[in-house]
């Protein structure tokens, strides 16, 4: 006598939970209904986030080493419209960095070019030797908000016999156009912690080099790991001179120069690995690279 009550709530309750069920089943159904044509349900496809996105980047084929090449790409901004609007200052946190280097480390270029009013960006640039080279755009937009800049990456193939060059060792000097750049002391480089590299630059006549302003800064310090071609860009800055600190996450570093002849260059690579670094200045108006096989632990 006691067990029919609770039969007869259970049956309520499934009752009330069957008809829930078919409300349910009604208003899918219902929204279903709205937007699409035919018998078929339609499905829900979830895009991907608007970013920003290269666009009619060229060349799309490969090119003639020696021969000199135009580089033209726009920018889009996550609404699709183009970019026009960049950073510009005393430092070198400006506008866009159109850094190419070849795969086997062995050559890299760095230019940048103008931005014309309508977003697009052009260049001409010669390439020395065959084989595929990565480009990476590095781009400060003129924006207030939290990310300063991104990088867009490319590529381009340069036609003939690719032979690559194997990655030299470790080396603490290196000579470019009779220049001297010394490195002193062993690294010791731990990935994403800052770190300094000391740097002294002699002329051919033994005197302290007078580094002048290029892109904003004394010096810049391009990194590239082997294999998978990870980048890394800081600069070297004249004393006062301001958004010439590197950041990733939590961690910044900032490179100075406060004697001629020195640079105090700082590293903040992501990962471990073998790194290439392209020490770059401008010495009695020319701009030279001094390149450094550098390993991160």
């Amino acid at each position: 006598m006691h067990r029919r009550p609770r039969l007869i709530e259970r049956a309520c309750s499934d009752r009330r939970r069957y008809r829930h069920l078919l409300e349910a089943i009604a208003l899918v159904g219902l929204l279903a209904g709205c937007g699409g044509g035919g018998s078929a349900a339609p499905t829900i496809t979830i895009g991907a986030a608007h970013t920003y996105e290269l666009s009619g980047f060229t060349p799309t084929q490969p090119v003639t080493a020696g021969k000199p090449t135009r580089v033209s790409f726009t920018i889009l901004q996550p609404d699709g419209k183009p970019l026009t609007q960049y950073k510009h200052g005393a430092g070198p946190h400006n506008g866009v960095h159109l850094i190419i280097v070849r795969r086997d480390l062995a050559t890299i270029i760095h230019h940048h070019p103008p931005v014309g009013p309508n977003g697009l960006i052009s260049d001409t640039i010669t390439f020395a030797k065959p084989g595929p080279y990565r480009v990476v755009i590095d781009v400060y937009p003129k924006t207030s908000g939290p990310v300063p800049n991104f990088q867009i990456d490319s590529h381009i193939t340069v036609a003939g016999a690719y032979h690559p060059q194997p990655l030299p060792p470790f080396q603490s000097s290196e000579t470019v156009d009779g220049y001297h750049f010394t490195l002193h002391g062993t690294p010791h480089l731990r990935a994403i912690e800052p770190a300094f590299l000391d740097f002294t630059i002699t002329t051919p006549s033994g005197a302290p080099a007078k580094f002048g302003t290029w892109f904003g800064a004394l010096a810049h310090a391009i990194f590239f790991r082997r294999g998978s071609l990870d980048y890394f860009h800081t600069h070297v800055c004249a004393a006062g001179v301001a958004g010439c600190t590197s950041i990733f996450g939590a961690a910044r570093v900032t490179g100075t120069s406060t004697t001629p002849g020195h640079l105090k260059v700082g590293v903040l690579v992501p990962i471990s690995g073998t790194w290439r670094l392209f020490l770059q200045c401008r010495i009695d108006g020319h701009v030279l690279t001094a390149p450094f096989t550098l390993r991160v632990r």
